[in-house]
C-alpha cells in the first residue's frame, strides 16, 4: 500500500509542476502613447509641484499667514481680562454636581472701576 501511495503522490507532483512551469509571453516594452512633449510634461511636473495642496502637514512648508480682523489692543485687553478671571480654570466637571455660577468680581474690572472713581 506505501507503494501506490508513494506512486499517487509522485504522479501528482509531477502534475503540479508540469502545471506550474508555464511561462509567460514577452511583449516587450510598453508603448507610450501621449501626445504631450516632453516639455510639456515636465512644466505640468513644476506646476504640481508647486500646487498648494499636497496632503502635506500643517507648517511643514513655513509658517501660514493670518489674516488680521482688527486692531491688537482690544484682543490683548481680552486676553489680559480672561487670564485674571477667578473661575478661568472651573467647569461644571470639575467637582461632582456642581454648576458654575461666577460670583466673584473679575480683578480687572475691580481695577476700572476703582481707577473710575
Amino acid at each position: 500500500m506505501t507503494k501506490s501511495k508513494f506512486i499517487a503522490a509522485a504522479a501528482v507532483a509531477l502534475f503540479a509542476a508540469a502545471g506550474v512551469a508555464q511561462a509567460e509571453t514577452y511583449e516587450g516594452v510598453a508603448q507610450v502613447n501621449s501626445t504631450l512633449s516632453r516639455e510639456e510634461v515636465n512644466a505640468q511636473a513644476v506646476a504640481a509641484a508647486h500646487a498648494k495642496d499636497q496632503n502635506v502637514t500643517r507648517g511643514s512648508r513655513g509658517a501660514e499667514t493670518v489674516a488680521i480682523s482688527g486692531p491688537r489692543a482690544p484682543v490683548a485687553a481680552a486676553a489680559v481680562r480672561a487670564n485674571y478671571a477667578p473661575d478661568q480654570n472651573v467647569s461644571s466637571g470639575s467637582r461632582v454636581n456642581s454648576k458654575v455660577i461666577s460670583t466673584m468680581a473679575n480683578p480687572m474690572d475691580a481695577a476700572s472701576q476703582s481707577a473710575a472713581k
